[in-house]
């Protein structure tokens, strides 16, 4: 095995670790400082900031994820925080309660979703004020809203400097919240009705019903102690009165938590009067540096004025086939040692246009600023422009135009980022010229890698994580530029997805017999031929045939609207898919659909929105909006929601698609450069309604990440 695939297992094997935690992120920085995570507030039992069991009103930082886990009298709670905004933090909870004998099952498993809006920040003297809608698209079991207010207090600590800070918590709560303690109403609050498929907006609850009071306070010792206590308007009817799951004495909580690291907290509490409860809490901010990404220091630029004589200014060079043909193979020897690509290279007196392929480095600004670094130190003096062009699959997507002379002027000012990257632009990519020097090297090229693999399923009542591992061979044959033929095969060596639970769908299974699609150890997951190329300067096209994923095979066809500067985009695609028979080789069943979608992509700062409409795998029509949320360094955090006219009844538990999902760079994990990516989609509930098939190398994701607002974003990497 070569050294780049032990590598690659590796790195899948720390992505692999990701399906049950999570890990700090990098940047792409050669420094070897570490950098700390901004202070974060601490949690309550339902994940978000508060003291023990309610909520208290800060929010996190900008861009914060928290992960937690927290147990007490029979009751455990996975939750997921991502503050998406400043003002706004989303929240998916799993939770499972013991001998919850109204449901009837050993241990009940509920999902929920919670919103955290800041309604105001906290001033000199007045306090901050956050809003709170908690489970409002689940069963309603832990249904509540609430208004909550709280101030900041410097005391006498354990810290060095004397300093502690007392953190004080009041608000009002309905629902659950409002449940012990009620001193008024806002009218009847509608019941939750048991025989619906749940997750719908219960918009109808909100704010309705009893308000009852809640209090808090929090002691931070300034020495990463701190301890709490709170006073709780959480009755626990369904777990102490409808069942038995707990003694409920008192209303009066305390606890005492442990700062263990940047990310890490623990923490142990005495709850309502009979229970002990624990809780593990990790937070981490993919904006703020901890593992840098170590790469070697590129060579200097080096100034004309400093080595060009009167003879060096003579442009007569370009016209010599030798001279060009040198240069050629001397530009990609040296940058062959970056992990950089030349795909041709177009020589004039005054400019250059080289194409190149970037498989290393996961911010194209980097890659960019090495290349520029490399023709300055070996083009003659005369040239002054120029224009590098990124190519994915074969598709010129963008062109980065630079002025030697600027490059040359700002490496070494305060500002360099800002100062060269204000004298470049980034427009659309100019054909290759008719004297470009091709790159005979690239084509073509087969490649293959050894690597283990895992796959998860989520929320089986009778086991709520299935996982199976095993190995995966890839190999890919690009055979001329734009074209490729690709394929995987799996051996699962331990799981037990195929032991889930069989569908109940009333439509066509085309996504919930994913257990009949689990009984074959053996299986091939995909194998296709793809071609992609540009119909327009600004049209991208790509057609695809074969086997896409391990449930169906057909053709497909799409096309892309994408100026380089512009946010803006558009797509549409069309597919005729056949469903995979379940020992996932060749055979097929007897069922097919045509299906595609017109999409609308839009990008602003580091957050893109799109929006699909089309016909999906079932036959149903609809739309998906989804908000991801994207970083410099390659994480990604988001959601989505699909909703088709199929009926909530139909859909089934769950009423309608929807999930949270995230993208994290492999290259943080190990510190090596790479593009890889580990990418996981949680989903409530698994049903048929508003399935897309998932074709290999749709365009949008590879084209946005070389236009101006991407390579803007990754702008700081020019100069590493």
């Amino acid at each position: 095995m070569s050294i780049s695939q032990r590598s690659a297992w590796r790195r899948t094997l720390l992505a692999a670790l990701l399906c049950g935690a999570s890990f700090p992120v990098w940047a792409q920085d050669g420094s070897d400082i570490t950098y700390s995570q901004p202070q974060a507030p601490s949690l309550n039992m339902y994940g978000v900031p508060g003291v023990l069991d309610m909520p208290s009103v800060e929010m996190l930082p900008d861009g914060q994820a928290a992960f937690s886990y927290s147990y007490a009298g029979g009751i455990s709670r996975y939750n997921m925080t991502f503050q998406a905004f400043p003002w706004l933090s989303a929240t998916f909870r799993y939770s499972g309660i013991e001998d919850l004998d109204l449901y009837g099952f050993d241990t009940y498993y509920d999902r929920s979703f919670d919103l955290r809006l800041r309604l105001l920040k906290e001033g000199h003297y007045a306090p901050a004020v956050t809003l709170g809608l908690q489970d409002i698209a689940g069963t309603g079991l832990n249904a509540s809203e609430y208004i909550v207010a709280g101030k900041h207090f410097t005391t006498p600590g354990l810290s060095p400097s004397g300093e502690g800070q007392l953190h004080v918590t009041a608000g009002l709560g309905w629902g659950r919240l409002g449940s012990m303690g009620a001193f008024t109403s806002t009218g009847s609050r509608p019941s939750y009705d048991s025989s619906s498929s749940g997750g719908q907006l219960s918009a109808d609850q909100w704010f309705r019903g009893d308000v009852a009071p809640f209090a808090g306070i929090e002691w931070d010792s300034g020495q990463n102690w701190s301890l709490k206590a709170e006073y709780s308007s959480d009755a626990y009817v369904t777990e102490t009165e409808k069942s038995d799951v707990f003694e409920r004495k008192s209303s009066f909580n305390f606890g005492a938590e442990y700062q263990v690291s940047d990310t890490t907290r623990i923490g142990a509490y005495y709850l309502y009067g009979s229970i002990v409860g624990v809780s593990a809490q990790f937070q981490l901010n993919p904006r703020h540096e901890i593992t840098p990404l170590v790469i070697a220091a590129p060579d200097p630029v080096p100034p004309r004025r400093d080595w060009a004589e009167k003879s060096d200014w003579d442009p007569s060079w370009a016209q010599s086939e030798t001279s060009r043909s040198k240069l050629f193979e001397d530009l990609k020897t040296a940058l062959a040692d970056d992990g950089i690509l030349i795909e041709s290279l177009t020589l004039h007196a005054r400019s250059v246009d080289i194409r190149y392929r970037n498989p290393r480095y996961q911010a194209d600004t980097l890659a960019v600023g090495r290349i520029a670094r490399v023709l300055a130190r070996y083009l003659p003096a005369t040239v002054e422009t120029f224009r590098i062009v990124p190519i994915v699959d074969g598709m010129a997507a963008s062109a980065v135009t630079i002025s030697r002379t600027t490059l040359e002027d700002t490496e070494y000012l305060p500002d360099a980022t800002d100062a060269v990257w204000a004298g470049a632009t980034v427009g659309d990519a100019p054909a290759v010229g008719a004297d470009a020097q091709i790159n005979g090297d690239l084509y073509p090229k087969f490649s293959w890698a050894l690597t283990p693999y895992t796959k998860t399923s989520y929320f089986d009542p009778s086991e709520p994580f299935r996982l199976d591992v095993g190995a995966q061979l890839a190999a890919t044959w690009q055979f001329s530029q734009g074209w490729k033929l690709a394929g995987a095969v799996r051996q699962r060596v331990w799981g037990n997805i195929k032991d889930g639970r069989l569908s109940n769908s009333v439509l066509p299974h085309v996504r919930t017999d994913q257990t009949a699609y689990a009984q074959e150890d053996t299986t091939l997951k995909n194998l296709y031929l793809q071609h992609n190329w540009k119909m327009a300067p600004d049209i991208y096209a790509r057609a695809s045939a074969g086997l896409f994923e391990e449930m169906y095979g057909g053709i497909s066809g799409e096309v892309l609207w994408k100026q380089a500067d512009n946010p803006l985009a558009f797509g549409a695609e069309l597919n005729y898919v056949k469903q995979r028979d379940y020992d996932q080789l060749f055979d097929f069943r007897d069922y097919d659909v045509v299906t595609g979608h017109v999409s609308a992509y839009y990008r602003f700062e580091d957050y893109l929105l799109e929006v699909d409409a089309g016909r999906y795998l079932a036959g149903d029509y609809g739309a998906t909006v989804s908000l991801d949320r994207i970083f410099d360094n390659g994480w990604s955090v988001g959601a989505f929601a699909t909703v088709t006219d199929v009926s909530s009844e139909e859909f089934g538990e769950g009423s309608f698609d929807k999930g949270v999902r995230f993208s994290v760079p492999i290259a943080w994990l190990t510190g090596d450069p790479n593009r890889s990516s580990y990418g996981m989609t949680i989903r409530p509930t698994q049903r048929d309604g508003g399935q897309r098939v998932y074709v290999p190398g749709r365009l949008y994701e590879d084209i946005r990440g070389k236009d101006n607002t991407s390579l803007t974003q990754q702008k700081a990497g020019f100069w590493q």
